[in-house]
């Protein structure tokens, strides 16, 4: 059904002016992005339908949820028929202003003032992946974000990622500490005994430059595990 002929209390935009953003589902917020739908499709089905595919491996119809949408790049989007240069523009752009936000936020604040933005922070970058990304926060003297940089991908394990170059970009940074992170696409967050020894060998590492690893956080989607709050590290 087109927007127009919904009542006025179950249109997207009148809702949200009347309740606020929270009171919309995921398909509503996503149909107020979309605006208008295809012929023989609406905004609102054509905004579940990408919502609840999930992505084929020979053609993108769907994204598994808002968190995969947001993560596809204007590259999957451009294989989705209904959504112009416009309408892609949009949608990557939502996810990057959210990046920079947060960014923001942990640039000008102590990262351990809000834990809980780190852990959004790097579930934006990383949880959709479909392989695994190690990455590393470098922090300033007063835990503030200096850069995130991604430096290893493929299977994660003690002989693939490489001391020496989190090192030399720790270096290069004039970081005083570090949170490391990586994804599982499996889905869970629980870390292996892999990751406690990873964590244990870069930990001691950048001790010897005087570099602090204050956590490892593990990342999936919907989902964010701190190594130190559970004392692993």
């Amino acid at each position: 059904m087109p927007l127009k002929d919904l009542p006025p209390d179950a249109r997207p935009r009148e809702k949200m002016l009347a309740l606020g953003p929270g009171a919309l589902s995921d398909v509503e917020l996503l149909a107020l992005l979309l605006r208008t739908g295809i012929k023989g499709k609406g905004v609102l089905q054509m905004a579940d339908e990408l919502l609840r595919l999930k992505p084929k491996l020979d053609a993108a119809a769907g994204f598994d949820g808002i968190a995969g949408l947001l993560n596809a790049t204007t590259e999957d989007l451009k294989r989705v028929k209904g959504l112009g240069p416009a309408k892609r523009c949009e949608l990557v752009a939502v996810l990057e202003l959210a990046r920079r936000a947060m960014r923001q936020r942990l640039v000008e604040r102590t990262v351990f003032d809000t834990p809980e933005a780190v852990k959004n922070y790097l579930q934006l970058q990383l949880a959709a992946r479909s392989h695994e990304v190690f990455a590393v926060l470098f922090l300033d003297v007063q835990n503030r974000l200096i850069a995130l940089e991604e430096m290893f991908h493929g299977t994660l394990t003690q002989t693939s990622v490489y001391p020496r170059e989190v090192v030399l970009r720790a270096l290069h940074h004039q970081a005083s500490a570090v949170v490391l992170s990586h994804n599982h696409p499996s889905g869970s967050v629980q870390p292996s005994r892999a990751d406690e020894m990873l964590t244990q060998t870069l930990r001691t590492t950048l001790a010897l430059i005087d570099v602090r690893v204050l956590d490892h956080i593990v990342v999936a989607p919907g989902e964010a595990l701190s190594m130190a709050e559970r004392g692993l590290l």
